[in-house]
This record gives structure tokens, sequence and C-alpha cells, in this order.
């Protein structure tokens, strides 16, 4: 078919052609003299990124999921109890981990469509006098349903009882895309990846680890090999990995990281908000549809889950759009599958770019009956961008 492919699932996004042009490199030693220089580099980038002066980012060649895993098997012993909460397929998927691996999970059963329900972590945190509990884990941005979680909110709870389990987030569909503070939030690990926010292709695990976590490590027992933190932290120390990294991956991290310095992090999350308003727009002014996010505390300003209506197959809106327009939008998962699909709008995206992810969407869904008014969300995505102040993040490439 002529033309590209409009890739907007929430990730992997859009990688930009200066990055691909940075990962167009011939391979190297990884064990050269020079190469300490790109290691220590992304090391300091990522420090920024996670708004942390003091926790270790660490890089592993694998998606977020085995950054979960690194998380849950260097920081608890076997048998820990860990404190969760599922609201999503991926707040849902860390959970079986947990499981799977041999931890006692206690889950917070929540409505998918809303956020990490702090009164209620606040209640189960307050009945373990006896500090059983020895993680909590909060996913920051649910991607499956749209929805971003108060973490602030959490570790309040976790200060005012004194309780101290230690806290790791999900940031996978949010680093570099919606506000988060390492140091701030006080969060032990946070878990990211490389193929949403940072704009790079899938295949790299991007986590960041606080001194408690790193302590609390070093005296757990519970097995890990490949993902080991001291083994990353003791070979970053000298430039260097502990077994061979994603050469080319790591040059395109290290423009990645460049490209949101220059951008500035502030604008980026003012850029993601202001477009993730014309989405919603769109959705909600201009086809009178819902976002599967309840409220509007907890609308993603990453990804939004469109709920067509119920006679109506999300998954045939998504085979449409993609056989027919080349957009390749989000599916539903799990228990929203085939109630929602998913417009991703992270990463590297103006207004236009996401004119084409709605106008598609929205040809997809009346060609399979759905009873929207054609252009109706191109122009409410339309008014709320023109009329709605630009960021710096826009203005600066205009």
């Amino acid at each position: 078919m002529a033309g590209h492919n409009f890739l907007f699932v929430p990730g992997p996004s859009n990688v930009p052609n200066r990055i691909l042009r940075a990962m167009a490199v011939p391979m190297e030693d990884h064990r050269s003299v020079k190469f300490p220089e790109l290691t220590h580099e992304i090391l300091t980038g990522l420090k920024r990124l996670f708004k942390t002066t003091e926790a270790h980012p660490i890089v592993f060649p694998s998606s977020g999921t085995g950054c979960w895993e690194a998380a849950l098997t260097n920081c608890l012993n076997s048998g820990s109890r860990i404190l969760a909460s599922r609201f999503g397929q991926f707040s849902h998927l860390w959970c079986d981990m947990g499981q799977r691996l041999g931890f006692d999970m206690q889950i917070l059963e929540t409505e998918w469509g809303e956020g990490a329900p702090v009164e209620r972590y606040h209640e189960a945190l307050a009945a373990d006098s006896q500090h059983q509990i020895k993680a909590v884990l909060v996913c920051h941005n649910e991607t499956a349903t749209g929805v971003t979680s108060d973490v602030a909110a959490i570790r309040r709870v976790m200060n005012d009882l004194g309780h101290p389990a230690l806290l790791f987030v999900d940031a996978v569909s949010s680093l570099g895309s919606i506000d988060f503070r390492m140091d701030e939030w006080q969060v032990d690990v946070c878990v990211s990846g490389s193929q949403k926010g940072l704009m790079l292709p899938a295949g790299m695990g991007i986590t960041c680890v606080s001194k408690k976590a790193l302590s609390t490590a070093q005296a757990c027992s519970h097995p890990r090999c490949y993902f080991d933190y001291q083994d990353m932290i003791r070979s970053n120390a000298t430039g260097y990995f502990p077994y061979t990294p994603s050469i080319p991956m790591l040059y395109g991290l290290r423009e990645s990281l460049r490209m949101l310095d220059e951008e500035g992090l502030e604008n980026i999350f003012a850029r993601h908000q202001y477009l993730a308003g014309g989405v919603r727009a769109a959705v909600q002014e201009g086809w009178k549809l819902a976002l599967c996010a309840k409220e509007p505390q907890w609308y993603s300003d990453s990804v939004s889950a469109i709920v067509v209506p119920p006679e109506f197959n999300a998954a045939h809106v998504i085979e449409r759009a993609f056989r027919r327009y080349n957009l390749a939008l989000g599916t539903g998962l799990s228990k929203v599958a085939g109630k929602v699909f998913r417009i991703g709008h992270l990463g590297d995206l103006n207004e236009l770019m996401l004119m084409g992810a709605i106008a598609g969407a929205e040809m997809a869904m009346l060609d399979c009956n759905i009873p929207v008014i054609p252009g109706s969300g191109v122009a409410a995505a339309s008014a709320y961008w023109r009329h709605h102040s630009v960021p710096a993040g826009l203005e600066s490439r205009k």
C-alpha cells in the first residue's frame, strides 16, 4: 500500500528519523577504552529523566517485563508479602508474575477504568501492624485502560503510616510522557521500557533503583542471575556491562535522551497533555463516546481507550482501520477485549499526526456502522487545538 503505516498503538511508538540515524552504527568493541563515554552519558541522562540525584539507573537488554522481574527478585525474599492493585491488564500481569515467582500477593481488585485505590492502600497498610508487607506495587499509567494513578498519594499514605515497605512503580507508558519524580515521591524501584516515551524500538528494559532498595537487595536471597542489580552496578561503575549490550540501542537511547533534554521535560509533559486534550475532545465532544477511564482525574496523557457502543465489536474497528486505512490502533485486552480500541498519543507527535489517527479511526467506525457523525472527531480536535495555547515543545518546531 502506498504511503507509510500510521502507528498509533500505545507502544511501540514512532521512532524519529534522528534516532534511527543514530542507531545505524557499525558494531564495535564493547570492551574498548572508549566505550565508557557512551555508558556514562546515558546513565547521567537517565538520572535527569527519572528526576533523581541519588538513585541508580540500570539498562537491561529486555522489555519492561524483565525489569518487573528484576524488582521482585532483587529486593524481596521468596514468600514475601506484596501489596498491589489490579485495575488493568498490565497491573494484572505484574501481580501474576509475583504469584508465579512464589510471592504472597495481596491484591486489591479494582474496577477497570479506575486508578490505584489510594484509600484501600491506606486500609491495607494500616492493618499491617507487623509490617508483613515488604513491597507496594503501583502501575503509574495503566496502558490497557488509559488510566493514570496518583503515585505521590500512595507515598503519602506510606509515610503517614510510617510503613517501611518498598515502593515499586511501573512507569512503562508514562516515563518521558507524564511527570514522574523518583526522588520527590521516594520511589524505590521504577520500571520502564524503551518503546514508548523514549521513542526507541522495543528491546530495552530501563529501571531506576533507590539506595534503600539496593541496600535491601544485598540482604535478599531470592535467586537471580541475568537481572542481578549488583552485577550491573559494578560493571556500569567502570562504564561497561556484565554481558553484551545492544550497541545500536544504546546509541539510540543516547540520542533519545539528548532530544528529551533539548525539548525539556516540562515542555514534553505539557505537549502530551495538550495533544491528549485534543484526542479526548474528538472522543467525547465529537463522537459522543466514552473513555474507559471513569473520571477526569484518571485520564491518561499518553493513551486513550475508547469505548464503542455495546452492540459493536471494537476488534472490527481495529481490523478495518489496519486493512483499509493502514492505521494501527491499540486493541482491547482481557476484560476490555472487543469493548475498546486505543489511540496511543505519546512520544514523537504533533497535532497533524494525531489528526491522521482520529480521521482514520472515524472512517473505520463509520465503515463498521458505528453511528458517529462524519468529520465530528476531527472538528472537535481541531477546535480544541486551535483554541488552546500551544506548548513550548510544539512552538519550537513551528
